[in-house]
């Protein structure tokens, strides 16, 4: 069992504890992650609860996990498609009140076991410049299930 970097993900700040790595038959190292849609909502469940603003690629991640095309979220936060973009490109910063209600959102569509109100949501919907490292233990490899580690 070792420290897998998840950029498979789309996210560069995820890593999962605990996960089994073995080698192919050329030396190469192979990592199967099971139960991809735990681990997915875990990760979901992390990026809500970060006490400072969601990156551009954790936005990405949570419109997709929660099935929303751009213009969709476009259209639920009341900005066009092309903000949405400008926001998961990390180009400007998402607006603090749409992350709030994204955020919201997210908890809600992914039915996320979160009991946070909308203003310690407010709270950490503040844009921050510095990477929120996600880490989630793999219980037994991850057949047992995921959680975030302290």
């Amino acid at each position: 069992m070792t420290r897998h970097h998840y950029v498979e993900s789309g996210l560069d700040n995820v890593y999962i504890e605990g996960i089994a790595v073995e080698r192919d038959a050329n030396g190469e190292e192979m990592v199967t992650i099971p139960a991809v849609n735990q681990l997915h909502r875990i990760i979901s469940v992390a990026i809500i609860s970060h006490p400072k603003g969601i990156s551009g690629p954790e936005l990405r991640f949570l419109r997709s996990e929660m099935g929303l095309t751009q213009a969709e979220l476009a259209a639920i936060v009341h900005r066009d498609k092309q903000s949405i973009g400008r926001w998961e490109r990390n180009e400007i910063e998402i607006d603090p009140t749409a992350e709030t209600l994204i955020r919201r959102m997210a908890i809600e569509k992914l039915k996320l076991p979160v009991d946070v109100g909308i203003e310690l949501l407010a709270q950490r919907s503040v844009p921050t410049a510095e990477a929120q490292p996600i880490t989630i233990r793999a219980a037994d490899g991850g057949t047992a299930g995921y959680s975030l580690a302290a």
